[in-house]
């Protein structure tokens, strides 16, 4: 029985009206029977209700100012317009999904390959036609500003536009002294919409926005806890604007659009005062811009909040007592680096102690600490900083990254000659800090006095505290734990409770997580391990022995976080054991 005979049979429409409202419907409304039915007097409630009951599928009636739009970043808004379904929310560890057409082959398909890529059951409800294009809505914009700005921008031709993009904004800030803070106005519509961008990121806890144009159109995402969210669509005719005004603000050139373009300014955003890192990048469709947030009223961690281990923080602390050697953080771009050192230098007794760093670029502004920007274009970089940092009389040098030969050898000298040296390098591991040296051309004889220790680091996403369940310990992760630390001496193997935590998604919190902490693995150089430099400075050796005296990897690390509820067990699997 088709659905018009199910109606007809249910007494909402007769018989000889069938025919004409599939005519209708063909003609008139591209196939859309219920268009026809609506049309014909029925309500669209009673439709819903009747169609709900016909294809055995649950009916949801939206209040949309009640809801949390959460779930939005489960689906995307070009899924979500192309197969007519939205997320409704995350209830119970299932997303709840309204759909208008479930007899839709193709959408039930997409949908169930987003259920399997996400790793999240689906059920799915009947939505009538304007519940969904409510929820649709909220795709659009992240604000009403936005929308408002855009019309704005909209009564105006291109030519238009792009005059008020670069020359009345030139005009703005011909007033702002240099270096200091720019306030963003919103007196025009393309200042409105990057100034919504901006205070909705950091209200949103985003560390980046991307800004890009795809060719039909401009995305920006925020990253959010490690992950990337398309947060806002807009036209192609804001792009220009949108990229001039950024230029404008971080002092760089509106001219230059054919190679990269690094810069910064400073907002005060609601009272707050927020320092944002820029980069533009030339792409096949034009610049893409990403910002980097730099929220400097937060302040530097202490050294007890970073997540290191009692041992690790232990040895950290008495490394950083050390009245020379050189301390290394390992790990690729983003994994915390820059602020596990600030919160090293931080800790030092900056009274009695001439510090000073080398940075590219300064992150944050720190008292009582003398901060270089480096600046290549000029022949001004960390090696050429580190000849000039010596005759400063420092006690402590912070090197921002070890990228070459000549400032490894630099900073191993500074280090033998009565400095304590902070550095990064780029390796997989902590005992790929030692193979990666010898690599740049410094001898191991060299080394080995020098170090103190190595650390690598990475950043896992934090269970949102208030959703912590504690349950039974999972034997098949009890089991995999000890898989992981049987090489693991006796003394030093962490005790493996019968408890654990899990991590309850709530409608207000999807994923279940919110922050990140920092992942670690570590081993310092005593006298043995200086040995092993020496003879056979390899990662086999220098595993061997640091796990002899009890070194946790970065995926152990994060296998006993999240037993004890830090972080989901989900995020172990980012981490794997081999060096590199």
């Amino acid at each position: 029985m088709s659905f018009l005979e199910e109606l007809a049979k249910k007494g909402l429409i007769s018989t000889n009206q069938i025919s004409d409202i599939k005519t209708r419907a063909e003609q008139k409304y591209n196939g859309d029977v219920d268009e026809a039915l609506v049309e014909s007097g029925i309500e669209e409630d009673k439709l819903l209700e009747v169609k709900g009951e016909y294809l055995g599928i649950p009916v949801r009636h939206m209040n949309i100012e009640g809801m949390s739009f959460n779930a939005l970043k489960y689906i995307s808004e070009d899924s979500a317009a192309h197969y007519k379904f939205v997320p409704i929310e995350l209830k119970d560890g299932v997303l709840e999904v309204g759909v208008t057409n479930p007899e839709s082959m193709e959408a039930m398909d997409a949908l169930q390959f987003i259920s399997t890529k996400i790793g999240i059951p689906f059920k799915v409800f009947l939505i009538s036609k304007n519940d969904y294009e409510s929820i649709m809505g909220t795709y659009k914009g992240i604000n009403s500003q936005v929308e408002e700005a855009l019309d704005e921008l909209n009564k105006s031709d291109m030519d238009d536009a792009k005059g008020m993009n670069e020359e009345s904004l030139s005009k703005e800030i011909k007033s702002i002294a240099s270096g200091g803070e720019e306030k963003i106005v919103e007196d025009a519509p393309v200042i409105k919409i990057v100034a919504v961008i901006l205070r909705n990121a950091i209200e949103g806890g985003a560390s980046d926005i991307h800004i890009e144009y795809t060719g039909e159109k401009v995305k920006v995402r925020f990253r959010v806890d490690g992950i990337l969210h398309t947060t806002i669509v807009l036209p192609p005719n804001a792009y220009g604007g949108i990229v001039a005004r950024v230029k404008i603000l971080a002092k760089l050139r509106l001219d230059e659009k054919r190679k990269p373009q690094d810069g910064s300014f400073s907002a005060n955003i609601d009272g707050h005062k927020i320092d944002f890192r820029v980069s533009t990048m030339p792409t096949y469709y034009g610049e893409k811009i990403v910002m980097r947030i730099l929220d400097s009223e937060k302040g530097v961690k202490p050294l007890e909040e970073l997540g290191l281990s009692e041992v690790n923080l232990n040895i950290l602390k008495e490394s950083l007592k050390r009245p020379y050697g050189l301390i290394l953080i390992t790990g690729p771009t983003g994994s915390g680096k820059s602020t596990t050192l600030y919160s090293m230098m931080n800790a030092l007794d900056k009274d009695k102690s001439n510090i000073v760093s080398l940075e590219d670029p300064v992150e944050y502004h720190m008292p009582d600490i003398n901060q270089s920007q480096m600046k290549p274009e000029i022949g001004y970089t960390f090696a050429s900083g580190l000849r000039s940092i010596l005759r400063q009389d420092p006690d402590v040098i912070m090197v921002g990254e070890i990228r070459d030969k000549e400032t490894a050898q630099l900073a191993i000298q500074a280090a033998l000659t009565g400095h304590l040296v902070l550095s990064t390098l780029h390796t997989n591991s902590a005992i790929g800090a030692v193979p990666r040296l010898v690599d740049m051309g410094v001898d191991p004889y060299l080394i080995a006095p020098t170090l103190i220790v190595s650390i690598a680091q990475r950043l896992a996403r934090m269970t949102h505290p208030s959703l912590r369940k504690e349950v039974p310990m999972d034997e098949s992760i009890r089991k995999q734990i000890e898989e992981e630390i049987k090489d693991l001496p006796a003394s030093f193997k962490p005790k493996i409770g019968d408890k654990m935590y899990d991590t309850v998604p709530s409608p207000e919190c999807p994923s279940g997580t919110k922050g990140r902490i920092a992942i670690f693995e570590m081993f310092k150089v005593d006298k043995e391990m200086q040995a092993v430099i020496l003879k056979d400075p390899t990662n086999a050796a220098i595993y061997k022995l640091a796990r002899s005296k009890g070194m946790l990897t970065m995926k152990e690390d994060a296998m006993f976080k999240s037993v004890q509820g830090v972080i989901p067990f989900t995020e172990v699997y980012n981490f794997n054991t081999e060096s590199d």
